[in-house]
């Protein structure tokens, strides 16, 4: 199962084969339950990505497209004989506490409830969760879940490619020093840190939503609506809140996602809609202040 996936606020495309026999048997679980085939990805995850197709949502101006910011996932790995699922829920308000009830009900922990946007129309809430078990029952609690909200669970039909991007994709990967993905028309960076993130005495992969997301949606005439997450030390914070506000891009939210990772981790959220390579080298500051691999 090597398809190319929306994987919402964090998004990332290499395949990697998982071992044949369990594993294998697990993931024909979960896109059964789901209703959808996921993405095989490096660090045992496996990840199914839900665009929120059904909204539509503008902010500033700017109509944006489920792969820079609508998108629900859930994202699992094998611990021992069961597994984990990690990932976060895109809704309108009216759908947050009838999801939040149908999480609880099925066992789920729900680890954040908070914006990652500012002034958008409809407003836009992302609720976060995680559970333990067998991986079968977990996609079938969080599909229960989904079927509180107007989220569509259909699989979509698989496009004959994606649309080009608008944008000198290759200065601004050379700005960032990231290589990013095409997502549907959108350019998508998942960008790990220095060190292993850890949970429940887990790995956390960058996969499972410890990588910092950065996205591009091109507006015109060399411009590009962007949003995405550093994911931060305390130490971190506010250099990098100041980085960013210096080139005028403006930090949205600051936040948990998770409840006991090690090192604990902030997730700071931005957005701007102006030249690409600008907001690339403001981007770059950010980044700059960063832990990230030498």
């Amino acid at each position: 199962m090597k398809r190319l996936l929306q994987l919402a606020s964090f998004t990332f495309f290499t395949s990697a084969a998982l071992p044949a026999g369990a594993a294998d048997a697990d993931w024909d679980a979960v896109a059964k339950a789901i209703g959808r085939s996921g993405t095989e990805m490096p660090g045992g995850v496996y990840r199914v990505g839900i665009g929120r197709s059904d909204l539509t949502v503008t902010l500033d101006g700017v109509q944006i497209k489920p792969p820079l910011a609508l998108g629900s996932y859930l994202a699992f790995k094998k611990t021992g004989k069961e597994a984990m699922v990690m990932g976060d829920l895109v809704l309108v308000q009216e759908e947050v506490n009838p999801v939040m009830k149908k999480l609880i009900e099925q066992g789920m922990q729900v680890t954040a409830i908070h914006n990652h946007l500012l002034r958008s129309t409809p407003a836009v809430m992302y609720m976060h969760y995680q559970g333990h078990g067998d991986a079968g029952k977990l996609a079938a609690a969080v599909r229960s879940a989904l079927e509180e909200s107007k989220t569509p669970l259909e699989a979509p039909a698989k496009p004959a490619s994606a649309p080009q991007i608008d944008l000198d994709t290759a200065a601004i990967e050379k700005m960032l020093g990231a290589k990013g993905t095409n997502n549907s028309g959108i350019l998508a960076f998942n960008i790990p840190r220095a060190e292993k993130i850890k949970a429940h005495g887990t790995d956390i992969p960058i996969g499972m939503g410890s990588g910092i997301v950065i996205n591009f949606q091109p507006t015109g005439n060399g411009k590009a609506a962007i949003t995405g997450d550093y994911v931060l030390t305390a130490k971190e914070v506010n250099p990098v809140l100041k980085a960013l506000r210096e080139n005028g891009i403006e930090v949205t939210a600051l936040h948990s996602h998770m409840l006991d990772e090690q090192p604990r981790l902030f997730f700071m959220h931005f957005w701007a809609n102006d030249d690409a390579q600008k907001l690339a080298e403001g981007l770059k500051a950010g980044l700059d202040k960063v832990s990230r691999p030498k």
